[in-house]
């Protein structure tokens, strides 16, 4: 194990290769185009893709609805399973309350706003539509 961590210490990772291996993104392309377009931070800067990762470095990823911020503990430039690849990072405390509250307030988003059970038939759009162009 202490031999995997100074190999993997010595090898310089691109960022953009080092959130495919994480698996944040599903291809190399697409982890490209994330930090281009500047919505990955590292370091609380924004970073070109061709950026080297170091251990203990702080990156700040969206993901859905939620922005994820993780700390590297190990560098990897290969994809491997979801198992290997949750040991390449560890996920602040502060970003998994944050996703949390996030995840509830959604929620209860979701139940002030309810939907309607089914599509309204040819009459109701109709009467929609009459009502939106007065």
């Amino acid at each position: 194990m202490a031999e995997a961590n100074t190999k993997s210490q010595m090898t310089a990772v691109r960022l953009d290769k080092w959130l495919w291996a994480a698996r944040f993104c599903k291809t190399r392309a697409l982890a490209r185009e994330l930090v281009q377009s500047g919505k990955v931070h590292y370091n609380g800067q924004r970073c070109k893709p061709s950026k080297v990762v170091e251990l203990g470095a702080v990156i700040r990823v969206p993901q859905g609805y939620d922005v994820r911020e993780v700390v590297v503990e190990d560098l990897s430039d290969k994809r491997r399973s979801a198992a290997l690849a949750q040991q390449l990072y560890t996920e602040t405390a502060q970003s998994i309350a944050r996703r949390q509250a996030n995840a509830e307030a959604r929620k209860a988003g979701a139940l002030l706003n309810p939907k309607p059970d089914h599509k309204p038939d040819k009459k109701q759009r109709r009467d929609i539509i009459r009502l939106k162009h007065q």
